[in-house]
């Protein structure tokens, strides 16, 4: 025996006998690794194994004796070998490290596994006698990293919940949220679907046997957004007939899962069985409804379907989509409530501002209302008309504070006492005393912005009195507009008083101009300055009072972040004055 080498007592190695490498050089291997938990193997010049330890054995479940003399694709056909990377070891010598996945005897797992191989040149007085590969089986690992992603991404998934669903008070944009939110990451198509009361339209009644509900929110994932389009959009209503998946949470508050559904299972929970055949062309195969409900009163539910090669539902995504819905429901809750108390104070602020009938002939009269936006709260705004004698009208615009239905009922008891007031017939500073005092009285805690105005077209002035409400403009024909210098009294319901009556020239032809502060307000911008701009209005070739509103709402209204009123009137030139 050489020395270096093992003693004899060393295990035989199980190889056979290349006539390039030495036996004693492979035994020496086997004394070394042949105990250890990463496979070895060592492969002659034509990729041939000469030598694989018992770790090796077990990773590929083939008896070490079959391996020799034998290549890695001959021996494992289902296995991604890295040729190419042997290959380039033998001819450039630099070891490589591949990552390569396949199916080997060792495990009846159909899934695929995964390894981690490193190979090795191997060279005797600058010869080339083959390579060595050193293989970790990494399966696991990656199972296991596959499985900490997945739960990162629902964690995610919960965390961004709070900041992407319920950013307004809208019962229809918090339901698109919801949807949205949930795809891709729990479904190819959502839906959420609501029980809302509508206040001021009328329903159709549901026919028995069914649950009617409105379908507020829906997404769908990329290549299957076109193709939902065809079984409805959202502000539908949709009839779920009763025994079906959908009626069955709704009954019992709980979950309802299906995963690879059945075309009966289809039909039973489909508001439109005939649809069946278009569901299973999209791939539809499981289904997840989970309820929304709060304080014990169902709102709707959440529905969640996957198709194609989409996994079917585990009860882990069972438990994140109970919690999203719970998160999401507190939003849902609160626009419900928003939304019945915004069609109350809408309908009560639509009553309240019906346009003002013109109270002489010669007098003509023109009104806009405009929202902020379509989820914004009803507020305060109003405007008035109210004749005074054959020749003196009082037009008057106000703004209550606040918004929704508390500031619609105060604003509705602000233009009343007005009315009353104006039937003395005083100056419009005297009326503005006795309505802050009866306001005080009334016990009204919402206060007000308004400003009075008293045209007397027999002798071309106007009487105007503001009680913190900005300035009116005057538009000469012909000519471009006048702010109006007058002085500024406190609101309504301080209790302050003085109010003070500017005289301010309006002739026949002359457009008086008023508006509430929606218009002009703007965040980050002097209030001055954008008061100012209305010295450029001027009246549209037309002539016309309702062109000018709408031109005027056209540049000013479309960033506004307040509700606008703007009222706009002129006495008529006639022959006889």
């Amino acid at each position: 025996m050489e020395a270096g080498h093992p003693p004899s007592r060393t295990r035989r190695p199980r190889v056979s006998d290349p006539p390039d490498v030495p036996l004693t050089d492979l035994a020496a291997l086997d004394y070394l690794v042949g105990g250890a938990t990463v496979g070895v193997g060592v492969l002659d010049t034509d990729l041939r194994f000469r030598y694989v330890n018992r770790a090796l054995e077990r990773i590929n479940g083939i008896p070490a004796a079959e391996h020799l003399g034998r290549t890695v694709t001959d021996l494992l056909p289902e296995l991604a070998a890295p040729m190419d990377a042997l290959r380039g070891v033998l001819d450039d010598g630099r070891p490589r490290d591949v990552t390569h996945s396949g199916r080997t005897p060792a495990s009846d797992d159909p899934g695929l596994r995964f390894w981690q191989s490193t190979y090795h040149r191997l060279e005797r007085d600058g010869e080339v006698h083959g390579l060595v590969a050193l293989v970790l089986e990494t399966s696991a690992s990656l199972s296991q990293l596959q499985e900490l992603e997945h739960v990162r991404r629902h964690l995610s998934l919960l965390d961004t919940a709070a900041t992407r669903i319920g950013t307004t008070l809208d019962m229809n944009t918090t339901c698109h949220e919801l949807a949205d939110h949930v795809v891709p990451a729990l479904a190819d198509v959502a839906s959420v679907e609501v029980f809302v009361p509508e206040a001021g339209k009328s329903v159709r009644p549901a026919p028995e046997g069914v649950i009617r509900l409105r379908r507020a929110g829906m997404a769908a994932v990329p290549e299957l957004r076109e193709a939902v389009r065809q079984f409805g959009q959202p502000g539908e209503y949709v009839d779920y007939p009763k025994g079906g998946i959908v009626t069955r949470c709704l009954e019992t508050n709980r979950p309802e899962v299906q995963n690879l559904i059945s075309d009966e299972q289809l039909i039973r929970s489909s508001p439109h069985p005939e649809r069946v055949a278009a569901y299973r062309a999209l791939g539809f195969h499981s289904l997840c409804i989970v309820p929304l409900a709060a304080r014990g009163r169902s709102l709707g539910a959440l529905a969640l379907v996957r198709a194609d090669d989409s996994p079917h539902f585990t009860d882990e995504d069972v438990v994140i989509a109970k919690e999203l819905a719970a998160r999401a429901v507190v939003d849902l809750d609160h626009a419900s409530h928003y939304t019945v108390e915004h069609g109350i104070a809408l309908e009560l602020q639509r009553a309240l501002l019906s346009e003002p009938r013109e109270p002489h002939p010669h007098l003509e009269v023109a009104t806009r209302y405009l929202a902020a936006g379509q989820g914004a709260v009803v507020g305060g705004d109003w405007f008035d008309v109210v004749p005074l004698s054959a020749s003196r009208h009082l037009k008057v615009m106000g703004d209550v504070m606040g918004h929704g239905v508390e500031a619609a009922v105060a604003m509705s008891h602000y233009r009343s006492m007005v009315r009353l007031l104006a039937a003395d017939d005083v100056p419009p500073h005297r009326i503005l005393e006795r309505l802050d005092l009866m306001v005080e009285r009334a016990g009204i805690d919402r206060a007000a912005t308004c400003l009075l105005a008293v045209v007397d077209r027999n002798h071309g002035l106007c009487q105007v009195a503001s009680a913190g409400h900005l300035p009116p403009v005057f538009i000469d024909p012909g000519s471009h507009g006048r702010i109006a210098e007058i002085p500024v009294g406190p609101p309504l319901g301080t209790g302050l008083g003085g109010y003070e009556t500017a005289a301010v020239s309006c002739g026949p032809g002359t457009v008086l101009f008023m508006y509430t502060d929606g218009l002009v307000e703007r965040r980050g911008e002097d209030i001055e300055a954008s008061v100012g701009r209305l010295a450029d209005l001027r009246l549209p070739p037309s002539g016309s009072l309702d062109d000018l509103l709408d031109g005027v709402l056209e540049r000013f209204g479309h960033d506004a972040e307040d509700d606008i009123a703007v009222l706009a009137s002129r006495t008529r030139v006639t022959e006889t004055g």
